[in-house]
């Protein structure tokens, strides 16, 4: 006899592509709570933000695993993903919407360039409790095991207590086993940044191109910080949102009296 856990439905994207390693991972560990649909992008969509595709068709083919249905991939970013699969491709909306597992961090001032944030960010416009969760290595070899518990675990517990209206939460956990994490930190987003730089090169018909290179420089005191949490090896959980308005500067900005 099905569960009343089991009858839970948990849409999943990712911005690192159908085929990650991260999105496997996640999948089959929530597969033991809840009914998991995977909309995802075709390919790697890393840092394309909140962007939607509007100046052409999006194109939906299913991707089978192992000789099963696994998914659908979309040749798009991961707000269109997440916007195609409730909008259009599921029968009704799901209890909660998880972005990721990405490869790598998003902390700081990485969060605005974030698909993996944005998928979540979708979520949150649709009025579906919804979180990001990135494991903070780009090793190739990493292992999304725990990262993909903690995020079965997370999930239980927004189903139960749920999100207030336009957050939603975005999750970094260290690349670490489970017995060397040291606990779980309520963050703030860091103002850390990325020292950008763009290096010129030339590719085989002498043609320039430029490549984007850089190293994120700390700017960040504060422990309950989200780069500070993993540093210090804890799982960093901040809550965001998606309204942009500087409420400190509003009464300030009516006293110009700009005409």
């Amino acid at each position: 006899m099905e569960t009343k856990e089991k009858k839970l439905s948990i849409l999943v994207s990712n911005d690192d592509g159908i085929f990650s390693e991260g999105l496997a991972s996640l999948v089959r560990e929530l597969q033991s709570i809840a009914s998991v649909v995977v909309v995802a992008p075709e390919t790697q969509q890393s840092a394309v933000g909140h962007a939607i595709t509007v100046h052409r068709p999006l194109r939906v083919r299913e991707v089978e695993k192992d000789g099963k249905f696994f998914g659908y991939a979309v040749d798009g970013t991961p707000a269109d993903c997440v916007k195609l699969a409730i909008r259009h491709l599921l029968p009704q909306k799901p209890n909660l919407v998880i972005s990721g597992i990405n490869h790598g961090s998003n902390t700081a001032i990485s969060i605005i360039y974030s698909g993996t944030v944005s998928a979540a960010t979708e979520g949150t416009i649709l009025g579906i409790p919804s979180f990001a969760i990135s494991l903070t290595s780009f090793e190739s070899n990493v292992d999304f095991s725990y990262a993909a518990k903690f995020a079965r675990i997370l999930a239980s517990t927004i189903i139960e207590k749920g999100l207030p209206k336009g957050t939603l939460l975005n999750v970094n956990v260290p690349p670490l086993p489970e017995n060397e994490l040291q606990g779980v930190m309520i963050t703030k987003q860091g103002k850390s940044v990325w020292n950008d730089e763009f290096e010129a090169r030339r590719d085989p018909g002498n043609r320039q191109y430029f490549w984007l290179k850089g190293e994120l420089v700390e700017l960040d005191v504060d422990e309950d910080v989200d780069q500070r949490a993993i540093l210090n090896n804890k799982i960093s959980i901040t809550p965001i949102q998606f309204d942009l308005t500087d409420y400190k500067m509003l009464d300030e900005l009516r006293k110009w009296e700009i005409k």
